[in-house]
């Protein structure tokens, strides 16, 4: 493996998204990372399709769409933790680890004798990341937490959707689980943080995850305009609180977004608007920002009427000679053929088992000096078995027997 962790080795024993999203992260910036999954089925979002993978026959394998997403890099191991002897395999591997994720409820792997106390017995230095729907403590610590509820919960979908009044008003959340996400994200950003710790002072520890937590701490502006307003933020839309005009606006042959965000940029897309825009260039009611937001009512409809008199692409052209921030709306398949993306290089495809290859998306992290590789498809149930045994210091026959007893596969 190549890239600055290559020397970090990390146990992943977790499922779904939060925890496997931090375990690639990782594996993307060099750990060698060890997915650990139960023999029959392994991780749930193996079968979460379809899509799924089809090999070189065109054949569908056991691999979704979504497993794929999150699991690039690492190395399977099957291993039935209820039982005392995988659990003894499980301690093998984390005497050898630097870091173990895991995402089961508060106290859930205690039982299994794999939970922090119990790891942190058998390597002292060990970097424990748990991620739970609430965190370690507090009165809804024992709760299941799901993505979607959090964004419920965390107040995201309080401010996502259609303002109160409007066709098709309501509470949304986003397109994708971004609760677990970003807690996958932080995750990472913590275990960085303990890993600089730990080179300073030996020290391991126990990081508390919540998805609860991290979905709060992103409202950033919002929590700030109610702590400092006092009010809490209404749905918008597109609309921007803050910023006149900074949302989408249907033009002759579509819709794009229009991102004046500042005083400048406002008064430069007037000069380009014909003598609609002229017109408006000299209204008192829209010359700084904080009036445009007092008097977004008045302004919105006129703006929307000079927007539907060009088309998206006339509009793009226009506006970038004046450097005035806008874009198109583009579809996923609009967005892997931009010649942007394709520029930075944000698909790749890796050879898989099965025959052919399967395409990924890179990790966004560019480095000047550190060159971090995609060569490992995310790994088939229980493909490096034998390999990180052998390596764990178990020998043939050792392995034989573990397999023939049923509790690694």
């Amino acid at each position: 493996m190549a890239g600055p962790l290559k020397d970090i080795k990390v146990l992943d024993l977790s499922r779904v998204l939060a925890g496997p999203w931090a375990g690639q992260l990782l594996a993307d910036l060099g750990a060698d990372v060890t997915k650990v999954e139960h023999p029959k089925g392994g991780d749930d979002t193996r079968a979460w399709g379809p899509p799924y993978f089809k090999d070189a026959d065109g054949n569908d394998t056991a691999e979704s769409a979504y497993y794929l997403s999150a699991n690039r890099g690492k190395r399977s191991i099957a291993v039935d933790i209820s039982k005392p002897e995988g659990q003894a395999v499980v301690h093998r591997l984390a005497e050898q680890a630097d870091i173990v994720l895991e995402n089961f409820k508060v106290g859930g792997l205690k039982k299994y004798n794999l939970d922090y106390v119990s790891i942190k017995a058998t390597n002292p230095s060990i970097l424990y990341c748990s991620i739970t729907g609430f965190g370690q403590d507090g009165p809804y610590a024992k709760r299941a937490g799901y993505d979607f509820m959090i964004q419920a919960m965390g107040g995201l979908m309080s401010v996502t959707g259609v303002p109160e009044g409007e066709p098709g008003a309501g509470p949304q959340k986003l397109g994708i689980a971004i609760s677990d996400l970003a807690t996958g994200l932080y995750g990472v950003i913590g275990l960085l943080a303990a890993l600089h710790h730990r080179t300073a002072t030996g020290e391991g520890q126990h990081i508390d995850m919540s998805l609860m937590d991290v979905t709060v701490g992103l409202l950033a502006n919002q929590n700030m305009n109610y702590l400092v307003g006092g009010t809490s933020p209404k749905r918008m839309g597109n609309a921007h609180l803050n910023i006149v005009p900074y949302q989408d606006f249907e033009t002759a042959d579509g819709h794009m977004i229009l991102a004046a965000g500042n005083d400048r940029q406002f008064q430069a897309f007037l000069s380009v608007a014909g003598k609609k825009g002229a017109a408006l260039a000299g209204d008192p009611r829209f010359t700084t920002n904080p009036l445009r937001v007092e008097n977004r009512a008045a302004l919105v409809p006129k703006l929307a009427d000079i927007m539907r008199g060009k088309a998206t692409a006339e509009w793009l052209g226009i506006l970038d000679e004046v450097k005035v921030p806008c874009g198109p709306i583009n579809t996923i398949e609009q967005v892997h053929a931009d010649p942007q993306m394709i520029h930075r290089g944000i698909k790749v495809d890796i050879p898989h088992p099965d025959g052919g290859t399967v395409p990924q998306v890179t990790t966004p992290i560019k480095f000047s000096e550190t060159h971090l590789s995609y060569t490992k498809a995310p790994p088939k149930l229980a493909e490096d078995t034998d390999a990180l045994l052998t390596e764990a210091g178990y020998s043939a026959e050792e392995i034989a027997e573990m397999r023939a007893s049923g509790f690694v596969a």
